[in-house]
This record gives C-alpha cells, structure tokens and sequence, in this order.
C-alpha cells in the first residue's frame, strides 16, 4: 500500500508516502520544526501544513513521542503538557478530514527496524533505543511487538535517563562521543538487568554516529548493533502502522457482517 507516514518529534514533524511492501519513500521527505509550544492545536496545524505540501489524500499515522493507548495521549515528557489525556487520533481526524491513527514514535519505528533494517529476521528478545530528543524504547518477542514498553525514562543516577544519555542531553552537556558513549554504556547495562534482551538495536539520529561511541559499550550478552532505517523508521513505521490498523479495521467489519 501507498500510505502517509508522519514522524512526531521533539524538534520536527517529518512525512512522506511510503511503500509498505519495499518500506521505500516514494515522495521527498518534508520536514517541519515542531512549534514551540508544541500544543495540540499548533502540532495539529503544523501536521496539517505537513500533509498539504505533499499532496497527499487518504488516511495517516503518526508515530508520537509520548504513550498512546486507545488513541489517548497519556504522557508528555517532550512534548507540551496539554496533550496529556487528549484523544489525539479523534483531534487528528478533525483536524486532517481523514482516519488517523497514532502510536508510540518508538513503537513504530521498530516496525520499521524489524521489516527493513537490522531486526530482519531476528526471532528472539530485541530492545530497540532510538537516542534523540528522548530515549525512545519499543521490544520485540519472536518478531512481536510489545506496545508502550517505555523504558527512556528509568532513574540513572539519580535522574531521569533522557536527561543523562539521550543525545539533546549530549548536546546539552557538550560531552564528546567518547564521554557520551561510557554514559549511554551505563544505560544499556541498566537495561540489560531488567529485561535481558538478547538484542539492542540503537536508532535516531545519535545512530549515524555508532561507529564514535561503539568502543565505549560493554555489556554482557547482548549484542549492540546500529540501526539501519536510520532517521527515516519513524516515517516507515507509521505508514505501517496504518496499514495494520486499516487491516483490523476490514477485518472487523467482515467478522460483524458474517
């Protein structure tokens, strides 16, 4: 299917029409800076100037930097506080005169991880990390996701992980690659003990520069791999998304018509 992907971040909304049998784009990746604050009705706005440059008609998915169950938003850590309970896939579909539908930014960027890049094939515990404005954790078991399993924001050291080890925290900071590599060690190691993946893939945009800190993470079974859809699984992921909602969605009519 020929479907709209928008990626929700911290600092852009970016979109394109993706092929979800190749995972490949098929229009130019329109990126827009996430206004500030970043309310519903200005991120709305901002995703409805998004679509409207594309030229796109027919149902969206967002992939949103916050936990999403049943079409609520029910936390806001990088994204303004006002979200918090707005069902955002209703707002959406108002907004956009379309079917919307919204997960976990980091959910859908491990769709895209385990159809098109690393996560190919790999059948066993797989934690993915996407590093960016947050910390964005989305596991997989035999190739299955387990939706909202947040883990970006565990106590490190005293604060929240995002904080210590995400990469606008390496930014903040002004850590070299080095130094941000032996604090995002610590996090990987933290994670190891709780969940024992038998995989990390690590995505966002901190991904492109893997082979900077790699020599800086140890742990203990699990291997440490980089991504491969790279800053474009967010966009992938979403337009995947919405194909399986669009297939629930036939699906239950069919079961309610027979």
């Amino acid at each position: 299917m020929e479907l709209l992907g928008v990626d929700i971040g911290g600092s852009g909304i970016k979109g394109a029409v993706v092929d979800t049998t190749t995972g490949k784009l098929l229009t130019e990746r329109v990126r827009i800076k996430t206004p500030q604050p970043s309310t519903p009705q200005a991120v709305a706005a901002t995703i409805k100037e998004l679509v409207e440059t594309i030229g796109y008609k027919g149902p969206v998915a967002c992939g949103f930097p916050a936990r999403v169950i049943n079409g609520v938003v029910l936390t806001a850590a990088n994204i303004d506080k006002s979200w918090v309970n707005v069902h955002v896939e209703n707002m959406l579909s108002k907004e956009l005169g379309t079917d919307v539908y919204v997960a976990n930014d980091a959910d859908v960027a491990g769709l895209a991880e385990m159809c098109f890049g690393a996560g190919r094939n790999e059948m066993g515990k797989v934690l993915i990390v996407t590093i960016g404005t947050g910390l964005g954790t989305a596991m997989f078991f035999r190739g299955e996701l387990l939706p909202n399993f947040e883990m970006g924001h565990i106590i490190l050291n005293g604060d929240d992980a995002e904080r210590y080890c995400s990469d606008s925290a390496r930014e903040k900071l002004d850590l070299k690659w080095k130094e941000f590599g032996k604090r995002f060690n610590e996090y990987l190691n933290r994670i190891e003990f709780l969940v024992q993946p038998d995989l990390f893939i690590l995505g966002g945009g901190a991904s492109k520069k893997f082979d900077k800190f790699s020599d800086r993470l140890s742990v203990g079974s699990a291997r440490v791999i980089p991504a491969e859809t790279l800053n474009l699984a967010g966009i992938i992921g979403a337009a995947m998304y919405c194909e399986r909602r669009l297939n629930e969605k036939v699906q239950s009519k069919s079961k309610s018509s027979s």
